[in-house]
């Protein structure tokens, strides 16, 4: 999901999202709110589950949707808890009509891999057009919104809670597009799976802009889409456009900052295909650092996020380097695995299996950067992955490979972004919801 784009293949898919929609309401929240104190509190939904923004949409008869020639923004994981699309749900309600269908990173039915994303298509279950947006911005995106002849545009796509996670970005480029075209947009709100305590990590130089890091926000942000969305609006949208977009937001009921994604009730669908439990989720912000080296990240095995190394490194050194070097609630071994995607396609690696043993105290930032640290040592300067630039753009910070090179600790390099954090925190605050 957060390697850096490439290019669109165009590939036919075959199937189609599955069908049947459901019942009916709708708690919508302008966007303009400042303040927690603005928003509604929050109700407890049935059977002590967390409701999500679209189920409260649907319950309250689509009453944001009537009146318009709706498009959607979805992927395979924007389903209800009965795993039902939303999109065939939409399709089939009476009241709404459903215009257009968009497609990010993977593609509407998820058929692509990290880095692609599916053509232009007509969806056989719903007749309308399936447009591609992934990494489009500026015109080029206003042009094909514009095509669509939709007047209101939805976003409902699950989120891992990780800055280079490349669907918030997605979410941040249409932002921009329906400022300037007076476009309404309506967020409907998810959990954030890693739970919103609170946020940690580098925040994105904005030098190091990219598709895995459009604003200076911390790697792990500690927000949901909906806050992410009322942060992007009134601070970078309004900043870069002169405006904000026309955003509402349904935000959901029964979520509590506290809680992972295995305490909402909800049925895990992933979002992406390496990104199959919870579990890789919550690792995900530091392991995922390792895109920018010479090391697999575990793609195409078992275990993505969970499973680091190399050909060139004794995987047993590494496991006792980072025991020895303490890593709260996570516990390593050395581990052999075969990769069955490139660019490790059928090479035999042998690295770390990372083992979370304790959710409650486990800080991936912290532990990304131990294992960075241990990493470098051993492979020494071949460790990164060409020049450095994906690893800077991954962590958002040009200072933290440089240290690495010399050495430093996890410690250390949590100093560099101590005081952009703590202002990050503070801006953070004011656009939380629950």
């Amino acid at each position: 999901m957060t390697q850096l784009p490439r290019r669109t293949l165009a590939r036919q898919s075959g199937k189609a999202l599955l069908g049947l929609g459901g019942a009916l309401l709708a708690a919508r929240i302008p966007a303009q709110a400042a303040t927690p104190q603005a928003v509604t509190p929050c109700q407890k939904p049935p059977a002590g589950r967390v409701k999500i923004g679209f189920e409260k949409l649907r319950d309250g008869g689509y009453a944001p949707l009537l009146g318009h020639k709706v498009g959607v923004i979805a992927n395979v994981a924007s389903v209800d808890n009965s795993l039902t699309s939303i999109v065939d749900c939409l399709h089939q309600a009476p009241s709404v009509q459903l215009q257009a269908i968009f497609g990010p990173e993977h593609g509407f039915r998820g058929s692509m891999r990290e880095g692609f994303s599916e053509p232009e298509m007509q969806d056989p279950d719903t007749g309308c057009t399936v447009y591609d947006i992934y990494t489009k911005t500026g015109d080029a995106l206003k042009r094909i919104l514009k095509k669509s002849g939709i007047t209101l545009l939805v976003f409902d796509i699950q989120d891992t809670g990780s800055r280079f996670y490349t669907y918030i970005w997605t979410l941040f480029d249409c932002m921009m597009a329906c400022a300037e075209l007076g476009l309404p947009l309506l967020v409907l709100d998810r959990p954030n799976p890693i739970s919103g305590l609170d946020a940690s990590g580098p925040v994105l130089d904005p030098r190091l802009a990219s598709f895995v890091g459009r604003a200076p926000i911390a790697l792990r942000h500690g927000m949901t889409v909906a806050e992410l969305a009322r942060l992007f609006n009134a601070v970078f949208v309004k900043k870069q456009t002169g405006q904000k977009a026309p955003l509402d937001i349904i935000p959901m009921d029964g979520w509590q900052r506290d809680m992972f994604f295995e305490d909402t009730g909800l049925t895990w669908c992933p979002p992406s295909p390496n990104m199959p439990t919870p579990l890789t989720a919550l690792v995900y912000p530091g392991t995922c650092l390792f895109e920018g080296t010479s090391f697999s990240v575990g793609r195409g095995t078992t275990m993505p996020f969970l499973y680091l190394g190399s050909a060139a490194v004794d995987g047993r050194i590494w496991a006792k380097a980072a025991t020895k070097a303490g890593c709260a609630g996570m516990a390593f071994r050395d581990v052999w695995f075969t990769s069955l995607v490139d660019p490790f396609k059928n090479t035999l690696l042998h690295g770390l299996h990372c083992a979370v043993t304790d959710r409650a105290s486990f800080d991936p930032i912290a532990t990304g950067m131990t294992l960075l640290s241990t990493g470098r040592h051993l492979a020494g300067p071949s460790f990164w992955r060409g020049t450095g630039k994906t690893f800077d753009q991954l962590s958002g910070n040009t200072q933290i490979r440089t240290l690495l090179d010399k050495g430093a600790e996890a410690p250390a390099l949590a100093a560099l972004w101590e005081k952009d954090l703590a202002s990050f925190r503070a801006l953070r605050q004011t656009f939380l919801l629950y």
